[in-house]
C-alpha cells in the first residue's frame, strides 16, 4: 500500500489503529514494532482506553513494550470490527502510515485454531534520503557549540567581574582600614570603664554606671551613593572585612525598624546572627548570656544599620535606649549609613536619643569615582578583550546618568551585553582564546564544536573584513591568525592612549566613559584617518596637516592635549610618570617618556637647590640667578612641548577606535537595540507579541503554519487577543463570546461533517458505532473559559472592564505591536 510519513514534534503522539477481524478468531493481536535509535526513542508506555466490540464496551489494560519492541494487545471475543484507541508518550519520531491491506497471513496453531497477524512497522519504511544517524549527529554537535559557548561566556565574564569586584574592594580598602582601627579604639575606650564578671553579665538588668559610660560610639558613613543598592553592596564588604579582623558583626536593615512589630523585630533579627536556636522570646539579656558564654569578650559586637534615615525614628531611638543600658555588658558599636549629609541624625531622631551617641564620620568614594574603576576595569584594563561599541557606549552612559544611576545596574547592564554577544556572535569563543593568552597559533575551533572550514567561512564573511580585505585571495588559517593579531594589537594601543589621555585631564573633574564615548566614535575627528579595516597604521607626514586643523575642535581629547602643555612642573613629572607605566608595552614611546621623566628630575633639583642658595646669594649674583631661573622656565616650556608632541604623536598613530578594525566584530557589541530591550523594555509591546507568537514559545507546529487563521488549538488569551484586533476602541462583550465560542466549537463541526460524509460513501452496517467522537464542550465551560482569557487581558494591561454606564463593552488599551 502507499507510505506517508509525518514527523511527530509535539511531546504527546496519539496513535490510532483500527483492526477488522473475522468470527471465531479469538487469538487476534495487533502487533507495533519500534526500533531503538541512537538517541534512545522508544516508547517505554502504552495507555490503552477502551475496546469497542459491536456496542459493547469493555477495558483492558496492557503491558509495556518487550525488550524486542513489540508490543502485543491482547484480543476478547470475536467481533466484526475493533477500534483501538491508545495514547502513547514519547519523544519525537517519525510514523510512518502505511494502507490497510487485504491480505492476512494466517499461521497454524497447535491447538488447530488459526489467529491473523498485522504488523506495522515504524521504521521498516524509512525515506532513503533520511539518516537518522546524521540527524543525530547534527543535534549533538550544535548541543556541544552551544555548551561550549556558555562555557567560554563565564570564563569571560567571571574574569570581568572579579576584575570589578577586587578594583571596588581596593578603592574602599582605606577607609574600611580607618573604619577598623577606630572600632578597636572604641572597644578599649568601652573595656577602660570595668567589665563585669560573668554572674553581673549574665544579670536581667543593665550595670549602673556614669553618663559617660553609656554613650555608644557611632560611626556616621556617608555613602554618597544615589541608589541604595549600592549601599548593600557596600556594608556587605564592610561586614566581610570586619568579620576577618575578629569582630561579631551583625546587618540590620532598616525594614527591621518598622512601626509595625515595634523594638522586638530589630532585636530578634540581632539575636538571630548570634545565637544559635530557636527563640522563643527576644531579650537583650540573651546576647549579654552569649557574649559572656562563648568567651567572646575580647572582641568588639558591631551592629551596622545600612539606612538610618529609612528607620521609624521611635523605634531606632528606643534600640539605642536599650543598647546605651547594656553597653558595658555587651560593648556594642553602632555604624548607620547615611545618604544625604551627616547632619541627618538631628532630623530623624530626639535628642535624648542623640546625647547617647558618640559619633565620628566616615566618608565613601564618590559615585563617579567608582564608576571610573568600574569602566577602566572593565573596558581599558581587562584582559579578556571584551568590548562595546560607540552607540553602546553612549547607550549604557544615558542609562547610567538617566535611568538608574547605580554602579550594580551598570555592572549588571555590561552583563547583559556581554552574554547577547556570546548569544548573537558565533565567533565569541575567540575571546576565550584571548582571555588564554593562545594568540600564536590559530584558534582551535573544534574544541567548540565549530568546524576549521565554518570558523574561515564565518570570519571572512564579516562585513569590517570584507570592506578592505578583498584583494587577499589566500584565506587560510595563518591569515585570520594575522587579522586576529593585529586586531589585539591595535586595541591594546588604543587603550594606552586613552589611559594616557585620562591621566592628563582627570584633574578637572572628567568621568573616563565620556572620553572613552569620544574614543570610540567611528566618525569622529580622531578616528577619519583610519579606513575602515585597515590594517595600516597612518603615516605621520599625511595626517599631521589635518590633525593640526582639528585642535581648534571641541572636545575632550583636544582639551587634554592643551592641558599638558600647561602643566607646571611638579604636575608634569607626575604625569609623566603614570605615563611611564601605561607605555611599559610600546617600546618608541616608553623610551621618550623615561627620557622627559628624567630631564624633569633634573629639573626639579635644580630648582630645589636654586631656592635654598637664593638667600646666601649676594646682589652681585642676583642677575646671575635671574638668568638661572629664566634658563628653568624655558626647559619647563620645552618638557611641555616635548610631552604635547608625544601626546599628539599618540593619537595621530594610535587612537584607532575598534569599530575601524578588521575582524572587530569578534571582541565588540553593537547590539543596542537588544540591550535596551533587556533593559528598558517595553513591557506591553512584548506581550502583545508573545501573544501572536505564541507558538515559538510553546513550540507548537500545527499553530506556527496557521497564518492569520485562527485554530482553536490555540490559548484562549491570544484567541481573544486576536479576535480583538477586528474591532475598534471598544469591543461589544455578546459579539466577542460569540465570535470565542464559534471558534472553540469550529473543530467539532469540521469532525462531524467528515464522519457525516464518511457515513454516506461507508459500506458498513448503520449499526455500527463510533468511538473517536470528541466530547463537545458545554456552555459553562465555553464561558468560564472566556471570563478567564478576559481577566488575563486585563491583567496584562490590554483591555478595560466594563463600567456601569456601557456594561455590555470593553475597552482596548493597546493597538498593534
Amino acid at each position: 500500500g502507499s507510505i506517508e510519513t509525518r514527523e511527530v514534534h509535539s511531546a504527546v503522539a496519539f496513535v490510532s489503529a483500527r483492526r477488522e477481524w473475522l468470527d471465531g478468531k479469538q487469538n487476534e493481536r495487533v502487533e507495533v514494532e519500534a526500533q531503538k535509535t541512537e538517541s534512545g526513542l522508544v516508547p517505554t508506555h502504552l495507555a490503552l482506553g477502551s475496546c469497542h466490540r459491536g456496542g459493547a464496551t469493555s477495558g483492558f489494560t496492557v503491558s509495556e513494550f518487550t525488550p524486542a519492541g513489540k508490543l502485543l494487545v491482547p484480543s476478547g471475543s470475536s467481533s466484526k470490527g475493533l477500534h483501538l484507541h491508545c495514547c502513547c508518550y514519547m519523544e519525537p519520531f517519525t510514523i510512518l502510515h502505511k494502507a490497510s491491506s487485504r491480505k492476512t497471513d494466517k499461521i497454524s496453531t497447535g491447538t488447530g485454531k488459526s489467529r491473523t497477524t498485522r504488523r506495522i512497522d515504524l521504521t521498516a519504511s524509512l525515506p532513503a534520503s533520511t539518516d537518522i544517524s546524521d540527524v543525530n549527529a547534527a543535534e549533538s554537535n550544535e548541543r556541544h557549540y552551544s555548551n561550549m559557548r556558555m562555557e567560554a561566556f563565564e570564563a569571560v565574564w567571571s574574569s570581568t567581574e572579579s576584575s570589578i569586584k577586587d578594583v571596588l574592594r581596593e578603592a574602599n580598602a582605606t577607609i574600611f582600614s580607618e573604619i577598623h582601627e577606630w572600632v578597636r579604639d572604641s572597644f578599649d575606650t568601652i573595656v577602660s570603664f570595668g567589665v563585669p564578671n560573668f554572674h553581673e553579665a549574665t544579670q536581667p538588668f543593665p550595670v549602673v554606671k556614669d553618663a559617660t559610660s553609656k554613650q555608644i560610639f557611632t560611626g556616621l558613613v556617608l555613602t554618597r551613593n544615589i541608589e541604595f543598592v549600592d549601599d548593600l553592596v557596600t556594608f556587605e564588604d564592610l561586614k566581610q572585612h570586619l568579620k576577618s579582623q575578629g569582630c561579631h558583626v551583625a546587618n540590620l536593615s532598616s525594614v527591621d525598624f518598622s512601626s509595625k512589630n515595634g523594638v522586638g523585630t530589630c532585636l530578634r533579627s540581632l539575636l538571630g546572627q548570634f545565637v544559635t536556636g530557636s527563640l522563643d522570646t527576644a531579650d537583650i539579656s540573651m546576647l549579654a548570656t552569649w557574649y559572656k558564654e562563648q568567651q567572646n569578650n575580647d572582641n568588639p559586637v558591631v551592629i551596622i544599620i545600612d539606612d538610618m534615615e529609612r528607620c521609624c525614628a521611635s523605634i531606632l531611638s528606643e534600640f539605642i535606649h536599650m543598647l546605651s543600658e547594656w553597653v558595658l555588658k555587651v560593648p556594642a558599636i553602632l555604624i548607620m549609613g547615611v545618604a544625604t549629609t551627616v547632619d541627618a541624625p538631628r532630623n530623624v531622631l530626639p535628642s535624648n536619643a542623640l546625647h547617647r551617641l558618640h559619633a565620628r564620620k566616615f566618608t565613601f568614594q564618590s559615585l563617579p569615582e567608582k564608576m571610573n574603576y568600574v569602566v577602566e576595569t572593565a573596558f581599558v584594563k581587562q584582559s579578556s578583550e571584551f568590548t562595546i561599541s560607540h552607540k553602546t557606549a553612549v547607550f549604557m552612559r544615558n542609562y547610567f546618568v538617566h535611568q538608574n544611576g547605580s554602579v550594580t545596574s551598570f555592572i549588571r547592564a555590561l552583563k547583559i551585553a556581554c552574554a547577547q554577544h556570546f548569544s548573537t556572535q558565533p565567533l565569541c569563543f575567540i575571546l576565550h582564546w584571548f582571555l588564554r593568552d593562545e594568540d600564536n597559533e590559530v584558534p582551535q575551533s573544534h574544541i567548540y564544536g565549530l568546524s576549521q572550514e565554518r570558523m574561515l567561512k564565518l570570519a571572512f564573511d564579516l562585513p569590517s573584513w570584507k570592506s578592505t580585505n578583498n584583494q587577499i585571495t589566500q584565506l587560510s588559517g595563518e591569515t585570520l591568525l594575522d587579522g586576529l593579531t593585529q586586531l589585539k594589537k591595535l586595541h591594546k594601543t588604543w587603550r594606552m592612549v586613552v589611559l594616557c589621555l585620562y591621566e592628563a585631564i582627570k584633574g578637572e573633574n572628567v568621568q573616563l566613559l565620556d572620553l572613552m564615548c569620544e574614543a570610540l566614535d567611528p566618525k569622529g575627528p580622531f578616528a577619519s584617518q583610519f579606513d575602515i579595516g585597515s590594517r595600516v597604521l597612518p603615516s605621520d607626514d599625511s595626517t599631521s596637516q589635518k590633525f593640526h586643523s582639528l585642535e581648534k575642535n571641541k572636545g575632550l581629547i583636544n582639551r587634554a592635549i592643551r592641558r599638558v602643555k600647561e602643566l607646571p612642573a611638579n604636575q608634569l613629572l607626575v604625569l609623566m610618570k603614570a605615563w611611564e607605566k601605561h607605555t611599559v608595552d610600546v617600546p618608541e614611546f616608553h623610551s621618550e617618556v623615561k627620557a622627559l621623566v628624567l630631564s624633569l628630575l633634573k629639573l626639579e633639583e635644580n630648582g630645589e637647590s636654586l631656592n635654598q642658595n637664593k638667600v646666601e646669594m649676594t646682589n652681585t649674583r642676583k642677575q646671575a640667578l635671574r638668568g638661572h631661573l629664566n634658563g628653568a622656565d624655558k626647559n619647563l616650556r620645552v618638557a611641555n612641548e616635548k610631552a604635547s608632541n608625544l601626546v599628539d604623536l599618540m593619537v595621530r598613530r594610535y587612537m584607532c577606535p575598534v569599530e575601524c578594525v578588521a575582524l572587530h566584530e569578534v571582541l565588540c557589541f553593537d547590539c543596542v537595540d537588544q540591550l535596551q530591550a533587556a533593559l528598558i523594555g517595553d513591557m506591553r509591546r512584548r506581550i502583545q507579541m508573545d501573544l501572536q507568537d505564541f507558538h515559538a514559545i510553546i513550540r507548537c507546529s500545527c499553530c506556527s503554519k496557521r497564518g492569520s487563521t485562527i485554530l482553536p488549538s490555540m490559548p484562549d488569551s491570544s484567541i481573544m487577543y486576536t479576535l480583538a484586533q477586528e474591532h475598534g476602541d471598544v469591543v461589544n462583550v455578546h459579539d466577542w463570546y460569540q465570535s470565542f465560542k464559534s471558534v472553540v466549537l469550529s473543530t467539532h463541526m469540521v469532525s462531524k461533517r467528515g464522519k457525516s460524509r464518511s457515513k454516506q460513501h461507508s459500506p458498513t452496517p448503520k449499526k455500527r458505532k463510533t468511538t473517536s467522537e470528541l466530547s463537545q464542550p458545554s456552555e459553562a465551560s465555553i464561558q468560564a473559559r472566556f471570563c478567564k482569557a478576559i481577566v488575563e487581558l486585563q491583567v496584562t494591561g490590554l483591555v478595560r472592564m466594563p463600567n456601569r454606564r456601557r456594561p455590555d463593552y470593553l475597552q482596548r488599551l493597546a493597538f498593534g505591536s
